[in-house]
């Protein structure tokens, strides 16, 4: 079998140090999206995992109860538990509100308070889920242009070449041409499993978010009904939501 006079790796021995560099940063984006698209996805299933002890929570025949359920669930060498971190940032604003009377957001409602408090752990899981995200993006827009630019710079420099040579047959302009159109297919390459990726895990942070939100008004309204766990309020003070402690 013959071999073929033209390819990626007389590609790669002809090419100049620009042609070389643009290779190396497809190369770099590649293995970047990659390692954000597994890293994501172990993430993204271990979170699945953990929705199922979101909703047992609520089944559990006490709050201290729920609360150690859905620590237990928190895996060892995955992400955090968003429902825990909620469930405890709820139950810490609850007991920070009753025992702070004197300070200015204690002067607040407590239904404000806990609004206010179970808000900013849902913004707090959301920008973990986002993690690698950005990266996704950039590499999605950028490098089908960061290819198309090794594209042109490889034309560039066969069309020279060639003209250099005097000689402009046709198998002496597609061997070069071609193979500078190469650096094209290696940009989409890298942006159409980038961009697949990125799409996909923010489709999937969103349904997450939106579990979060409405495990959040189950917690405000388990709070406010005058629920709330009892070791977490100081018997000094008055409950803002029975009363007498």
């Amino acid at each position: 079998m013959q071999d073929n006079p033209y390819g990626i790796a007389l590609l790669w021995q002809q090419g100049d140090m620009v042609s070389k560099t643009v290779a190396f940063l497809l190369l770099l984006m590649s293995v970047a999206s990659w390692t954000v698209i597994a890293r994501r996805s172990y993430a993204l299933w271990q979170l699945r995992r953990l929705q199922q002890a979101g909703r047992e929570f609520w089944h559990a025949q006490s709050f201290q109860a729920g609360l150690s359920l859905l620590q237990q669930a928190r895996p060892v060498d995955g992400p955090g538990n968003p429902f825990f971190y909620l469930a405890d940032q709820g139950q810490q604003a609850l007991a920070h509100h009753s025992t702070h009377r004197d300070d200015l957001h204690g002067h607040l409602p407590l239904s404000d308070w806990l609004t206010a408090n179970l808000k900013g752990a849902i913004d707090e899981s959301a920008e973990q889920l986002q993690r690698g995200l950005a990266i996704l993006a950039s590499v999605g827009s950028v490098a089908p242009f960061v290819g198309l630019f090794g594209t042109v710079w490889g034309i560039y420099h066969a069309l020279v070449s060639l003209g250099a040579s005097g000689q402009a047959s046709i198998d002496k302009i597609a061997g070069p041409v071609g193979e500078a159109l190469i650096m094209t297919a290696f940009g989409l390459a890298v942006a159409i499993p980038a961009t697949l990726a990125f799409n996909a895990f923010s489709r999937s942070n969103k349904g997450i978010v939106s579990q979060l939100n409405r495990f959040a008004f189950q917690l405000h309204a388990y709070f406010i009904t005058g629920a709330a766990p009892k070791a977490t309020v100081s018997h000094t003070h008055t409950n803002p939501m029975n009363g007498a402690a």
